[in-house]
């Protein structure tokens, strides 16, 4: 969902850059069949979950959810960072956004042998079909939500949720910059 931000927080190690992308696809202890580099690098992922879940911007964030779609806040600010993050992408980062995310599809693609199976189609998809900085644009943002709507086993309210970012992009907006500004802290503390 938030592919973007745990990309760029992973720094520049590809192999924490996969394995963040790839850690909603991780399940269960680790290294699991991982090899060790890319363990460590959906460890990052999830310590980054962690991290965020308990942040206070990003609990502001989840509160500015309607009570309707409360319930997949945390799902819908995942989404919106990532929006916001490519949105905002040259305050936040010195190479163009399309360069950045070119270079994670080929980290991805050099270590897709090391990766379970059942990723590597939306893996693939995700590269061919620029998922990356395509969340730059609020119709590719409306589109993910709606295509997670469907997937979803149970009806939800995930369609349309771009609704709730455009009711406050300003608040989203600062909620963002302050827990990326944090997030890349722990980041780095995190991997020393």
């Amino acid at each position: 969902m938030n592919f973007l931000a745990h990309a760029l927080l992973a720094g520049d190690s590809p192999a924490l850059i996969v394995g963040g992308v790839v850690g909603d696809w991780i399940k269960g202890t680790l290294p699991g069949a991982l090899p060790p580099d890319l363990a460590k690098g959906v460890a990052l992922h999830r310590a980054i979950d962690e991290h965020a879940e308990t942040h206070p911007a990003f609990c502001r964030s989840r509160s500015r959810v309607s009570p309707q779609r409360r319930r997949y806040a945390g799902v819908l600010v995942d989404v919106f960072y990532d929006h916001l993050l490519a949105k905002h992408w040259a305050d936040l980062h010195h190479r163009p956004l399309d360069e950045y995310c070119n270079e994670v599809y080929r980290h991805i693609q050099d270590r897709l042998h090391d990766l379970p199976s059942d990723s590597h189609f939306a893996l693939n998809m995700m590269a061919q079909q620029d998922w990356l900085s395509s969340y730059a644009h609020m119709a590719e943002v409306a589109d993910v939500l709606a295509r997670m709507s469907r997937r979803a086993r149970q009806p939800n309210p995930l369609a349309n949720g771009e609704l709730e970012l455009l009711a406050d992009v300003e608040g989203f907006t600062a909620d963002f910059y302050e827990w990326f500004g944090d997030a890349k802290g722990f980041c780095r503390q995190w991997k020393n």
